[in-house]
């Protein structure tokens, strides 16, 4: 474990885990939902405070990812899902490059993986975090080690705590529908019963969808808790996956560079790197 503390904030790091934050507070209250020693133990991040996707988020129908002329063919790697979901990251151990007490670098260099079904290109994800002015940010980069170009995405996916009193707040400006696999079907405009522009409770809305038209920026608010986190996030950020399940302590805002199942458009050239920053501010009510 990596720990990290600055004023009233704190963050552990389980970088053996999937590269995961496995805890964030603000004086001692959980932010994120912490992560079990039973989790930290597994050696994945799948059910940690925050893990990272790389070189792609969400779902890809049935392992099937068209780039160009190809079809790239992907194994499932998640347990009871048929369709690979969230890439390669969460599901192995980073390497830490530096840490002090303020701020943490890891590493996560990845093989080809094709005869198993597993991305078949070699590439390099970075997670660099900082503690600073009440604000926590996460710099995620991806790093095409093959000399052609390939498909690549990074996003960040976090596990808000959630209270029956407490409220997102975004804008967005379309978002995709999804069928019984959750998987998209199409893009439509945001439509009344879906739009946080204003605010809205997770508790009145169950949603496992990409909203696309982002403008990097979002809050929550825990009234009962009085705090207030604010969330920037830099481009390649401009969809954001809302993820309110029934019957849970958590709910989800994942910051990612695309939509889902569409890495395939999203090239990046040999020795390209895609990176992306997110800070998370928190303030009291």
């Amino acid at each position: 474990m990596v720990i990290l503390n600055s004023g009233r904030l704190a963050v552990e790091l389980a970088p053996q885990s999937g590269g995961s934050v496995a805890r964030f507070t603000c004086d001692g209250v959980d932010i994120l939902r912490p992560m079990t020693a039973e989790a930290i133990a597994s050696g994945k991040g799948m059910n940690a405070a925050l893990y990272p996707l790389v070189p792609y988020s969400n779902r890809i129908r049935d392992g099937r990812l068209s780039f160009g002329d190809e079809i790239i063919r992907l194994a499932r790697n998640w347990p009871g899902l048929d369709h690979p979901m969230h890439g390669d990251g969460w599901a192995h151990a980073w390497r830490v490059v530096r840490s002090d007490a303020e701020s943490a670098e890891i590493v996560y260099e990845h093989e080809r993986a094709g005869e198993q079904g597993g991305w078949p290109f070699r590439y390099r994800a970075r997670q660099q975090y900082r503690l600073r002015d009440g604000g926590f940010s996460i710099r995620i980069s991806i790093e095409n080690l093959e000399d052609r170009v390939v498909p690549a995405g990074v996003g960040l996916h976090p596990f808000f705590v959630r209270q029956p009193d407490c409220t997102l707040t975004c804008r967005t400006a379309f978002v995709w529908r999804t069928d019984t696999e959750v998987l998209p079907t199409e893009c439509i405009p945001v439509p009344p019963e879906w739009d946080f522009s204003r605010g809205r409770r997770p508790d009145t809305v169950l949603l496992d969808n990409c909203f696309d038209g982002w403008d990097g920026r979002a809050s929550i608010a825990w009234p009962s808790r009085r705090l207030r986190l604010d969330l920037e996030a830099s481009e390649p950020f401009r969809h954001l996956v809302i993820y309110t399940p029934a019957g849970q302590r958590f709910f989800c805002a994942e910051p990612v560079s695309h939509a889902n199942g569409q890495v395939g458009l999203a090239p990046l050239v040999a020795g390209g790197t895609l990176a992306g920053e997110a800070v998370f501010r928190l303030s009291t009510l």
